[in-house]
């Protein structure tokens, strides 16, 4: 099938200007002066976006699905939550497939076999259903000699990126050495290293601390993962990088000690790059002191004014690369059933910790509402450009991540990944309007000026309006390489 798309303002990581877009089969086969005699050909489909302004699909590198935590799951699986992220006009996600436990006795005879080939195994079978295009990162948690053995062959599978975490002890948590050395392995093989930036020791001497003391409520969850831990942890992985001269992307990053801490080294020559999310630049602590804070529950938690004010800063001065969402929803009362597709659907969430907070299910909703948020936000407000908000949104975690120019981008050779936006359009958002499969919307009540109108991907138009053209197992998975260090 050829599409033509005309009349429409591109807007892209770089520039803003008037073409018109020609799709051929999946891909973007040219961009055109507008008006040009290739609108007269016979046999195609003409999309008016007189009016409209054009971005590349977004690109979240970071959210989770069906997650299995505290007994329960996360609400959204890979085709609601990518059905959500669509209506948002984001069509590729990044999630993170488990490093399943080490088989006794190993396979492989060497007592330490990776569980990668299982973990992905697991996590494609739950990605048949994807309705956008997807990719997986790693998580890394357990190193030995084995585990780095088998690091390259994650390369083999298409996945380029390791997860560590400096929390969770017990868990998910590698110890610094073991981080260093992964990061040496990553190095020497393409890779890059996320990481999960919390001082865990601190944490797990306040926790015991505070229920002790009989603090159960919501607030303490931020009071017992305290701001100073991410951003010394965050100096900690540069500093570990700088010495490895191995690429580093802290995740979710949420105080403005650790924009400040990614300024020193990056102004120092430290391949470190890093992404925040949506709620860290809008909410803080006292969100989680209001009766209903079990819905503010993520980690690392939110903090302060002044600390949303400074995480706008490094995404207005370049200094942060990416606006992901960590994408993690629960229902709030799960005892109370919601309609999603014609259907009841209650999945038990964030009322198990009603009396205690460490057994409220950490995670928020968010891949709807990251770029209509920010675009009303972030651009309308004045405080990022049309054009960082491309880059931010899309064009950087593509070339972070090895998927540009086939995605984040408008370009000849492209996916036809493409929103076409209504920049006028007023939306009261929240949970009425939301496609996210939970009880609550973060921003309910909001005021949005510009909403996604109709959604392509891959040159097949998934969203018009409010509706859905997409369909289960439409996504594909996407094989990448080594990216780029921004």
């Amino acid at each position: 099938m050829t599409t033509l798309i005309k009349n429409g303002t591109l807007i892209t990581a770089s520039d803003t200007f008037q073409a018109d877009i020609l799709i051929e089969g999946e891909q973007i086969s040219q961009l055109l002066t507008p008006n040009s005699e290739v609108s007269q050909l016979p046999g195609l489909d003409v999309v008016d976006a007189t009016g409209k302004f054009i971005t590349p699909g977004g690109v979240d590198p970071h959210c989770h699905f069906d997650l299995p935590m505290f007994g329960t799951v996360s609400s959204d699986d890979h085709y609601t939550g990518h059905k959500a992220a669509a209506f948002g006009g984001t069509t590729t996600v990044m999630d993170f497939a488990p490093q399943a436990p080490a088989l006794t006795p190993s396979p492989t005879g060497r007592g330490g076999e990776s569980g990668f080939q299982r973990g992905m195994e697991e996590w494609l079978k739950k990605a048949q259903k994807a309705a956008i295009d997807y990719s997986f990162h790693m998580n890394l948690t357990r190193f030995d000699d084995s585990v780095a053995a088998e690091i390259p062959t994650l390369v083999e599978m298409g996945v380029t990126t390791l997860k560590v975490f400096t929390a969770y002890n017990g868990r998910l948590r590698l110890d610094d050495g073991g981080i260093f050395r992964a990061l040496r392995v990553a190095k020497e093989h393409g890779m890059l290293v996320m990481a999960h930036c919390e001082n865990g020791d601190v944490i797990e001497t306040l926790i015991p601390e505070a229920l002790a003391a009989g603090h159960t409520s919501p607030e303490w969850h931020a009071r017992t993962r305290p701001s100073w831990g991410a951003v010394e942890s965050t100096l900690r992985m540069a500093a570990m990088a700088q010495e490895t001269k191995a690429p580093v992307y802290i995740v979710h990053m949420n105080a403005g000690g650790e924009a400040d801490m990614l300024e020193y080294a990056r102004e120092r020559g430290v391949p470190v790059m890093g992404e925040t999310c949506p709620p860290y630049l809008f909410f803080s602590i006292e969100h989680l002191q209001r009766p209903d804070g079990a819905k503010w529950i993520c980690s690392p938690p939110m903090r302060s004014a002044a600390d949303n004010s400074r995480l706008w800063e490094g995404l207005a001065e370049g200094s942060i690369q990416t606006i992901g969402t960590d994408h993690c929803p629960f229902f709030f009362d799960g005892t109370k059933p919601i309609r999603y597709e014609g259907k009841e659907i209650a999945i038990p969430g964030k009322e198990l910790g009603k009396d205690d907070f460490t057994k409220i299910p950490n995670g928020l909703p968010g891949v709807q509402d990251r770029l209509p948020v920010l675009w009303t936000y972030g651009v309308r407000a004045g405080r990022i450009s049309a054009n960082q908000f491309v880059a931010l949104t899309s064009t950087n975690p593509a070339k972070i991540f090895g998927l540009y120019p086939r995605k984040g981008a408008i370009l000849p050779g492209a996916d036809a990944d493409i929103v076409i936006w209504d920049g006028e359009k007023r939306v009261k958002y929240g949970v009425a309007h939301s496609h996210q499969r939970t009880d609550y919307n973060l921003y309910e009540g909001w005021e949005l000026v510009g909403y996604p109108e109709k959604v392509f991907l891959r040159g097949k138009m998934i969203v018009d309006g409010e509706k859905w053209l997409g369909k289960s197992g439409d996504g594909q998975f996407l094989k990448r390489k080594q990216g780029e260090i921004l």
